[in-house]
């Protein structure tokens, strides 16, 4: 049941920051997000590409081209257009997201990815951390990752195989023009984002994300879920702050600028974004809807809630299907976490409904939410109540559980921040080596393997994993944590420094729409997260249909900033070679 109590204390709190918020967005002659009126403009519906053709009635492979421009963008009806980065067929036709690739199970889908952007940035980025720089030192550099897909290596998106316009430059692991989406994994929410080294949370914040959706219409047809254009939408959520001139704002001073004069930790804006348009709205009539929640946040968790105590149906976590629908009244999503939810809004007592947001940033022990970045949406219900013809199952999709039996490494991987004399984080490292040092991860394909995540951190860590997919089995408070801390500082050695005597402290449950196959979660600090890892297809457990073992390989980083190169804060990236 929803609590009147916590409402209450929502708008408490935002009202008592309102002041606070006003003086200083004025100081930094920024807009001020509570000028803008919130929910006037209509919630966009991205432009959909389908990634395949239909020859005499079947499916058929297809080759796209989707680039990447310059161009001006409105995300409100009272903000002068903004300068973005925005994928899309042509310069006209690019969006902010980009368009929603639609693919198809077994079919194949070829995009060649080109680079159409100037010569200079839109945005500050440090020329002090290891960053993706043209000999020329003309360009923005660029290269796609499609998070969640499982493919050949050449298409995964490494960070090193950047490429300016035209290819005049390009990194040292690139391969090829056309990436090869190959589409055999199982049906589910994906999205692709700018992936260069040193550059992805610049990319992104310009503009470089989109959804892409893995159908399989044999396996979820029979499933009657709110289906179509109408009933059926990806919203990516995010957050971005704007000067007067419409420009995206971001700090170009560091938080060690001695060190690092631009980096900052994190980035948070207190306009909420959905689907490019800041606090839409969007008419609904009385009847199920699905929604395809992707959080494309640089460092922004969301949980999410209706204020009229609306529920969420979960029906998909990340890329996978979860096996029975589970209910809640709110979410908690990560930045590149996706939830995939049905909501009945013939359950509204009301004719409106606001989506909001109370997640502390940064997450768990930040600030509370304020006016603007404590609301994200208002949904208009219509008043006449109708048949529905969609409904949610009692059984979904059900895939292998975790086979303990058949693992066949254990791992410790240990998140480390490092701090400046002024306690200011300069860098992070996973299990203290730099992300030039040799693959530490070395799985065999169609194995599985259990890793215990130690996040000794202050702040919670979304990890994500190239290629495989995982269960969380457990998540084991630190005892004494301070005192392991220093161990593994000094050792760097989880086994050396007895982790069996200090992960020994409270469980905490794994929420029940969060325990089926991920490509991400948020490992808790202080915590030692345990996760099986399968390098295998689940659906089928059979092996993939290209060879995993190709250069350059796979990664697996933290989310936040989501730029795979440690000496950017809470990024974590190490290599996974997979072995034959």
């Amino acid at each position: 049941m929803f609590s009147m109590g916590r409402m209450m204390l929502f708008f408490l709190i935002c009202l008592a920051l309102l002041g606070e918020l006003s003086t200083s967005w004025a100081e930094d002659r920024l807009v001020n997000p509570l000028q803008l009126e919130m929910f006037v403009d209509e919630l966009p519906d991205m432009p959909k590409i389908q990634g395949f053709d239909v020859v005499n009635g079947s499916p058929k492979s297809k080759s796209l081209t989707i680039g990447m421009f310059r161009k001006k963008w409105k995300f409100h009806r009272d903000l002068p257009p903004t300068p973005v980065f925005a994928y899309g067929a042509s310069r006209l036709t690019a969006t902010v997201p980009g368009p929603t690739i639609e693919a198809l199970h077994g079919i194949d889908t070829y995009v060649e990815w080109q680079n159409h952007l100037p010569s200079k940035h839109i945005l500050p980025w440090d020329p002090t951390i290891p960053t993706a720089v043209p000999a020329t030192k003309k360009g923005v550099p660029t290269v796609v990752h499609l998070h969640g897909g499982i493919h050949e290596p050449a298409s995964d998106g490494n960070s090193n195989s950047w490429f300016t316009a035209g290819f005049k430059e390009k990194g040292p692991t690139w391969a090829n023009a056309t990436y090869h989406y190959n589409n055999n994994q199982q049906p589910g929410n994906l999205w692709y984002h700018d992936h260069a080294m040193g550059l992805t949370r610049v990319n992104l914040l310009a503009g470089l994300i989109g959804a892409y959706v893995l159908r399989h219409p044999d396996v979820e047809g029979p499933l009657k879920l709110p289906h179509g254009d109408e009933f059926d939408r990806p919203l990516l959520v995010f957050d971005r702050s704007f000067r007067t001139n419409g420009s995206i704002y971001m700090n170009s001073t560091g938080n060690n600028p001695s060190i690092h004069p631009q980096w900052q930790p994190e980035y948070f804006g207190d306009t909420i974004i959905v689907n490019g348009k800041a606090w839409p709205k969007m008419m609904v009539r009385r009847r199920k809807y699905r929604f395809r929640i992707i959080n494309a946040s640089n460092a922004r968790f969301f949980r999410f809630f209706f204020t009229n105590g609306l529920e969420f149906i979960h029906v998909a976590a990340d890329s996978t299907y979860l096996g029975e629908p589970v209910v809640t009244n709110e979410t908690l999503l990560a930045p590149s976490e996706i939830a995939d939810v049905v909501v009945d809004f013939s359950k509204s007592e009301t004719d409106d409904a606001i989506l909001a947001n109370d997640a502390p940033y940064p997450y768990p022990s930040g600030d509370p939410v304020n006016e603007s970045n404590g609301k994200v949406m208002k949904f208009i219900i219509k008043k006449n109540q109708e048949v529905d013809t969609w409904r949610v199952p009692n059984k979904l999709i059900k895939y292998p559980s975790p086979d303990l039996s058949s693992v066949r490494e254990t791992r410790y991987i240990a998140m480390y921040e490092y701090t400046s004399d002024t306690d200011e984080p300069t860098h992070l490292y996973i299990n203290g080596k730099p992300y030039e040092a040799p693959a530490t991860e070395t799985p065999k394909a169609g194995t599985s393997e259990i890793w215990n995540v130690i996040n000794l951190t202050e702040d919670n860590h979304p990890l994500h994993i190239h290629l495989g997919l995982f269960t969380v089995l457990d998540q084991t408070e630190l005892v004494n944590k301070e005192e392991f801390k220093g161990c593994m500082f000094k050792e760097n050695d989880a086994i050396k420094c007895h982790i069996s005597k200090y992960a020994r402290g409270k469980k905490v449950e794994v929420p029940a729409h969060e325990k089926g196959w991920k490509n991400v979660y948020k490992m808790t600090p202080g915590f030692v997260t345990k996760i099986l890892v399968r390098f295998s297809y689940i659906h089928s457990n059979s092996s993939y249909s290209f060879d995993p073992t190709a250069n350059p390989g796979y990664v697996y980083h933290c989310h936040v900033s989501i730029s795979p190169f440690p000496f950017i804060l809470f990024v974590f990236k190490h290599g996974i070679d997979i072995i034959k």
